[in-house]
């Protein structure tokens, strides 16, 4: 699983992230999310600006992004918040990473659906790039995690690379994607069955197959 605890707070990480402030664009951003939210509920803005401060760290450092402490304490005097409850949402969801990542955070799914459909031969394929749990490796390309179920059983297995999800893997399509990454490519995300759409059963829908041209209005056949 990730790490949960916040990086450590150090005078370096202070003097690199003590600063911090929105870009332009993103305080804009910032203070539409707000107004999203009735008069005395603006706290619930805390997840949206959490995202969007990893997003903005992230373009920095052209990585995925994290969240640094100070970061945190923004967030917190931004919503007149105490920071603490701004940590214990940064600390409890996983989409929040808490200490640098790097450029693409490899998040495989090691739960039973896609574990039972070779989730191991695609952790194991990670592991001959050098990747280990926890870690970024050395030219700070990849971060590699294990996590619990993204949802995508019926695709099985699957991982999410930064904001992609990637599924119906084997070891080589797991490689052909990571070398498209390596290379700068955008490969394609979802399933990577070959005539596969979706998450529809292999070989094609078996029922309401009308459905796979339009969207078929069966009321009348009911």
């Amino acid at each position: 699983m990730a790490e949960r605890a916040p990086h450590p707070d150090t005078p370096e990480l202070r003097e690199r992230w003590g600063n911090f402030a929105w870009t332009a664009e993103n305080a804009a951003k910032a203070d539409e999310i707000i107004k999203r939210y009735p008069e005395g509920r603006q706290k619930s803005a805390v997840m949206p600006l959490l995202d969007l401060a990893q997003r903005q760290i992230g373009a920095e450092t052209n990585t995925q992004g994290w969240l640094p402490l100070p970061v945190m304490e923004f967030i917190a005097k931004q919503l007149d918040m105490p920071v603490i409850r701004v940590l214990e949402v940064a600390t409890f969801y996983t989409m929040y990473n808490l200490a640098p990542v790097g450029r693409f955070h490899v998040q495989v799914c090691g739960t039973t659906p896609c574990m039972l459909r070779g989730s191991d031969d695609i952790i194991a394929t990670c592991f001959k790039r050098g990747m280990k749990p926890g870690h970024t490796t050395e030219d700070g390309l990849w971060t590699f995690t294990e996590v619990e179920c993204m949802g995508n059983c019926a695709t099985a297995p699957m991982v999410q690379i930064n904001d992609a999800n990637y599924e119906d893997l084997t070891s080589e399509r797991m490689d052909a994607i990571l070398d498209a990454l390596a290379r700068g490519e955008t490969p394609k995300e979802g399933t990577q069955e070959p005539g596969r759409h979706s998450c529809e059963p292999s070989g094609g829908p078996t029922t309401l197959k009308d459905m796979v041209t339009e969207n078929h209005d069966y009321r009348s056949e009911w």
